[in-house]
């Protein structure tokens, strides 16, 4: 079991195989942190689906308003939506894009960011200083690498849940 330090900065994310530890970085990017922790709490993160994943590269995940993608217009959507707060504007850093870690994916605006994110599979420095990395799995990786790839899958894998470890 992982070693949390800080449980208010500590995400639980419930995959289908076992729970994903992950490690967020407010120092760094303080904005992005606080979003993920407001979506957490408020259940808005579960079950929604790995709408685009790609092998060696990363899965993307959270968009609360398609993220069911129970019938064909949230299929075909999956991916263009966020939350119904604002967006949140880019907190780019010199943190690599490595294996494991959390990016905000975004529109092609810096400044688009809202609900969505990618885990990385590999180290993916092209994406270093054009995306914000506000946290990384500290545990679980396994559970990420077994998530199910497609763009979107026939049957994408979901987020059972996702939870603040000082709330767990």
């Amino acid at each position: 079991m992982a070693e949390i330090k800080d449980p208010e900065n500590t995400i639980l994310l419930e995959l289908k195989d076992g729970t994903v530890t992950i490690e967020l970085l407010p120092d760094i990017a303080p904005l992005h942190c606080e979003r993920m922790k407001q979506l957490a709490r408020s259940g808005e993160y579960d079950n929604v689906a790995f709408h685009r994943v790609i092998d060696g590269f990363m899965a993307q995940t959270g968009d609360v308003q398609h993220g069911d993608m129970e019938d064909g217009y949230n299929i075909r959507m999956a991916g263009t939506g966020g939350s119904s707060m604002p967006n949140v504007k880019a907190e780019f850093s010199g943190i690599p894009h490595d294996r494991g870690t959390i990016g905000a994916a975004r529109s092609q605006s810096p400044d688009s960011a809202n609900s969505q994110f990618f885990i990385n599979f590999s180290d993916n420095h092209f994406l270093n200083r054009q995306y914000t990395v506000y946290g990384r799995v500290i545990e679980g990786m396994e559970h990420v690498d077994a998530i199910t790839r497609g763009e979107p899958a026939p049957n994408p894998d979901r987020m059972v849940s996702m939870k603040v470890a000082a709330d767990a």
